[in-house]
């Protein structure tokens, strides 16, 4: 498993304040626990932060600590989602993982977490996926 040792938080500027935070780790990569071949991806979160956010550079570190992990996109994505809960305590954090084709299928996995204070406008109430936004992409 990753080193969450290397994740480092910093007190929210304001805390009394619903906000959405966007992160996106666009060269994720893991390995296959099967085969031991590279699988590459992104990494996408968002989060409301309560009283910490989260440090870029140890965002990055921990990321690049699952390089030479064996372990499923499923896994992953809830142990990436778990470990920053932990972490930050958010009042609502999203982990979504982008997953390159193999073999013809493509596989996304989202993991959510609490409540989505003050961004509802930003969910289709049919489907409860993010709406597209300008210069949103998922992809």
């Amino acid at each position: 498993m990753a080193d969450t040792k290397l994740i480092e938080c910093f007190p929210n500027p304001t805390p009394d304040r619903d906000y959405v935070i966007e992160h996106v780790a666009e060269e994720f990569t893991s390995l296959c626990p099967k085969t031991g071949h590279p699988d590459f991806g992104v990494v996408e979160l968002r989060y409301v932060p309560d009283q910490t956010c989260i440090e870029l550079k140890s965002l990055k570190l921990y990321l690049q600590n699952y390089r030479t992990e064996g372990i499923f996109y499923e896994a992953v994505t809830n142990q990436i989602a778990d470990d920053l809960r932990k972490a930050m305590s958010p009042r609502w954090i999203v982990v979504r993982t982008d997953w390159r084709g193999r073999g013809g299928i493509r596989s996304t996995i989202t993991v959510e977490f609490g409540s989505r204070p003050g961004v509802d406008d930003w969910f289709d109430e049919d489907d409860d996926r993010p709406l597209e936004r300008p210069g949103d992409d998922w992809r």
